[in-house]
């Protein structure tokens, strides 16, 4: 029986979700603000307070609306605009901006907008990157793309508490998934059936390996927290990906790559030259692991850069 700390769940992107919070953030903020109105601008008028053409323009452009249907969404994204301006006016009448708490968050959505708006302003677009650069990353990362395998696995995912000395003992001397699902249905224990395919371009190189060099049929555990897998490898398939099929997802993760050392590189330089003072002596290390919290999992063996090593995920 092998354990495993990683997580066979596919990656999530927590740049992308944190993107999401500041655009949603700035959009609830575009209907702040009492500004100068020309003539023509206003589309409507609630209690007084006028909706313009340039915030209905806005709401059309973070929708990504395409011009055959701006016609029938505007007419819905007015009508979003209106209630919301309807329940700012009665937020406002009720004090509710007043409260300390949605006035931090308020700041925190104006400091959230204002960091990115700079940081877009300093790096520019991303540089698309050039057909020697996309070989070269195809070149090398194998294990990704002209190596690339599929696992697929059948799982049993149960309470991290029901995994006592004695079910281990049974997973021990099992020969299949289905053994173990007789013995948990023996004795009532509760669990769910569900099968899983990932690729070596979606796993962490070190367990793609452990998996690759485990015989069909292993059973392994994954623990998540207070819930646990037990899975079985079911197969090992060789799914190649050529480098036609792979340049578009490369590109844009050498695009993303370049944009990110960009913004690395401008963090650090307004650093360097800026003066920062700690007036808590723990403060910099709370600052990126909260007191308590466990320690974060050391890099796979070789690994100078986890996005890098990962490579493009998602490759289907």
């Amino acid at each position: 029986m092998k354990h495993f700390a990683h997580s066979l769940r596919a990656p999530l992107a927590p740049r992308l979700l944190c993107a999401a919070l500041v655009l949603l953030a700035a959009a609830g903020l575009s209907a702040c603000g009492d500004k100068d109105k020309k003539p023509g601008q206003s589309l409507a008028s609630v209690n007084g307070k006028e909706i313009t053409i340039l915030q209905l323009n806005e709401e059309l452009q973070r929708a990504g609306v395409q011009s055959a249907q701006q016609a029938a969404a505007s007419k819905q994204l007015l009508e979003s605009l209106i209630d919301r301006q309807l329940l700012q006016n009665e937020a406002e009448k009720e004090k509710v901006d007043r409260d300390p708490k949605v006035m931090q968050a308020v700041e925190r959505a104006k400091a959230l907008i204002l960091a990115q708006a700079y940081m877009q302003k300093r790096i520019g677009a991303a540089v698309r990157p050039g057909k020697a650069e996309v070989e070269a990353y195809f070149t090398q990362h194998p294990q990704f793309f002209t190596q690339r395998k599929q696992f697929d696995m059948r799982q049993l995912i149960l309470p991290t508490s029901a995994l006592n000395d004695e079910l281990k003992a049974v997973i021990d001397g099992a020969r299949s998934l289905e053994a173990v699902a007789q013995w948990l249905d023996g004795r009532k224990i509760a669990y769910a059936r569900s099968q899983v395919s990932r690729t070596s371009a979606d796993l962490a190189p070190e367990l793609s390996g452990k998996l690759a060099a485990m015989p069909k049929g292993q059973l392994f555990i994954v623990r998540e927290g207070e819930r646990s897998l037990l899975v079985s490898l079911a197969d090992v398939k060789d799914t190649p990906v050529g480098l036609e099929a792979a340049t578009p997802q490369i590109e844009q993760f050498l695009a993303n790559k370049k944009s990110k050392d960009a913004a690395d590189a401008e963090l650090k330089r307004l650093r360097a030259s800026a003066r920062i003072e700690y007036f808590n002596k723990d403060a910099a290390a709370t600052a990126a692991a909260p007191a308590g919290a466990p320690a974060a999992p050391a890099a796979p063996a070789g690994s100078t850069n986890e996005a890098n090593e990962r490579g493009v995920a998602g490759l289907k």
